[in-house]
Order: structure tokens, then sequence, then C-alpha cells
């Protein structure tokens, strides 16, 4: 997109997520659990990136936040289809490290970002 390192981790991290819901859609027939994944999964990037044209600071920090948020719900998701034995535990420690690195750089973001 534009070079900046956690636009291109929110959209590495939502291609992976799409592909995950083909598969549990495929393999496992799991329409519930994964569409609640792929709806907060992809989020995350969608806001960052409507954050990057955000028309004030505090609409920045308000589209980082809710990217935040929805990238707490999709650690939710993911730990919830691994312990229902939807993923395999290479597959979930591979996305809940991408998860976690994302929500480590937002909660970062967001801190910065807010007023003193």
């Amino acid at each position: 997109m534009d070079g900046n390192a956690v636009v291109e981790k929110s959209i590495e991290f939502a291609v992976r997520i799409v592909n995950l819901y083909k598969y549990l859609t495929r393999e496992h027939k799991e329409y519930v659990l994964s569409k609640q994944l792929l709806r907060s999964g992809t989020s995350i990037g969608a806001n960052i990136a409507e954050a990057q044209r955000g028309q004030s600071k505090a609409d920045f920090l308000a589209k980082m936040s809710i990217a935040l948020k929805e990238a707490n719900e999709t650690h939710y998701w993911l730990t919830l289809l691994y312990r229902t034995d939807y993923l395999r535990k290479a597959q979930y420690e591979s996305l809940d490290q991408d998860v976690s690195e994302l929500l480590s750089i937002l909660t970062a973001i967001c801190k910065t970002a807010k007023p003193v």
C-alpha cells in the first residue's frame, strides 16, 4: 500500500484470515465462528487504512482504537477455534503470534496518539 509497517502487517494478516476462513468452511464445514473471525480479522486492516486518511488526530485515534478492538476480538475467535479443535496447535500459534504483534503495535500507536 504505502510502505507503512502496520498497514502491510495488517494486510498480510487479513490474507491469512481469508485463507483460514476458506479452509474452515471447506474442510470443517464450520461457518459460524469462522465468519466472526473473517469479519474481525479483516476489519483490523480496514480500520488502519481508514485511519491513514483520518480527517483529524481524533479521527485517526478513533479508527486505530477500533482496529485494536477488532484485533482483540480476532484473538478471542482464534483461541476459541483452537480450543474447540478446529485449529491445530501450529496453526494457532502462528496466527496468535501475528495477532499479538498487531495488538502490541496498535496499543503503542493508541497510547502515543492519545492527548496527554
